[in-house]
């Protein structure tokens, strides 16, 4: 059986899970047909590694034990060990085949995960903000401020949808109206630049909170992404205008993703944060600032932006990829360890 045939064929049942620097999120597809049968969530700190989490979370729940995993991570795939960013467990594929009985493991970027989830959205798994229509097999683009800003394109080619991660929320993010050039000065630079991840993740709000307490002469000390919204709900006039700003430069990286893969199969914002803030992505400010793109303004228009409301969008990306391999183009090379393949011909 040659590489290109194990890679798009998976032997079920199929665990797929969404792993966080906080917590870990579990679930299984039976079979090609069958619906994504949620597992539970458990804290990463409450366990010592991934595989005894599994044991304590999974397997309890099923008769059947998991013959092949599939695992979003969040940050790059290199090598046999695989640290989390911001948790102290390392995936160790080949431990994980040995300890728990699988046939293979496939690990993936979270955001990845998540636009594997775009093509099967519908009804209330999406929440439209302004305009536009949803061109059929068209790209799409899905963008999340959550912890950081992630990022990542669906695109579809020769009758397939290809997956493309990157760090497109490590772009620039400028000033535009007379109103950012006001607050810009005001913002804490990291390596001499402002790029979007500064502004527009949990770590980032903060910082752009300090910059519009400065420039309103109206100090807050808002440490938290929560203590922000919350301050907005109560209408703390510095919390209001942080988030004002917030969605608006989060409508111009949405906007500049969009122009990049020419998005027409729509824009989709996740991650943490975005349901925090819905009323200031519908107030009108986000979606002015998506599409004032000159000279394509009228083309802008016409892309579709969403809120994703499905409550698990990676492990949906992921189900959907083990139910129909086949429908997407997924680059496996040293992502993909089974459990009869030596390591020197992954």
């Amino acid at each position: 059986m040659s590489f290109s045939e194990r890679s798009t064929t998976f032997a079920y049942p199929v665990l797929v899970a969404d792993i966080g620097g906080t917590n870990a999120r579990f679930a299984l597809v039976d079979d090609s047909n069958a619906a994504t049968r949620m597992c539970g969530k458990t804290a990463t700190a409450g366990h010592a590694d991934i595989s005894s989490a599994i044991r304590e979370v999974v397997l309890p729940e099923t008769e059947t034990r998991p013959r092949t995993a599939i695992i979003a991570v969040a940050g790059p795939v290199t090598g046999d060990a695989i640290p989390l960013t911001n948790a102290a467990w390392v995936i160790e594929p080949l431990k994980m085949i040995a300890d728990l009985g699988l046939e293979q493991v496939i690990v993936l970027n979270d955001f990845e995960a998540q636009a594997l989830a775009l093509p099967g959205y519908d009804g209330s798994d999406i929440e439209q903000v302004g305009s536009g229509a949803v061109r059929a097999n068209s790209a799409k683009f899905v963008l999340g401020p959550g912890t950081g800003l992630g990022a990542a394109a669906m695109i579809f080619a020769a009758g397939t949808w290809i997956p493309v991660p990157g760090e497109g929320g490590h772009v620039e993010l400028g000033p535009v109206t007379p109103e950012d050039v006001d607050i810009w000065p005001h913002i804490e630079r990291f390596g001499g630049r402002i790029g979007a991840e500064q502004l527009l993740s949990g770590t980032g709000m903060p910082r752009l909170a300090r910059a519009v307490g400065t420039w309103m002469k109206a100090e807050r000390s808002f440490e938290t992404p929560a203590s922000i919204t919350q301050a907005a709900d109560d209408n703390d006039p510095v919390a209001v205008k942080t988030l004002e700003v917030f969605a608006r430069s989060l409508g111009r990286v949405a906007g500049d993703c969009a122009l990049t893969v020419l998005a027409r199969g729509g824009v989709y914002l996740t991650g943490g944060i975005t349901p925090r803030i819905t009323r200031f992505l519908q107030d009108g400010g986000f979606r002015s600032a998506f599409e004032a793109k000159a000279p394509h303004e009228t083309l802008m228009a016409k892309i579709p932006t969403f809120i994703v409301r499905h409550p698990d969008p990676a492990l949906e990306g992921l189900a959907s990829y083990a139910r129909d391999p086949q429908a997407f183009a997924v680059d496996l090379q040293g992502r993909q360890w089974m459990a009869d393949l030596p390591t020197a011909k992954r």
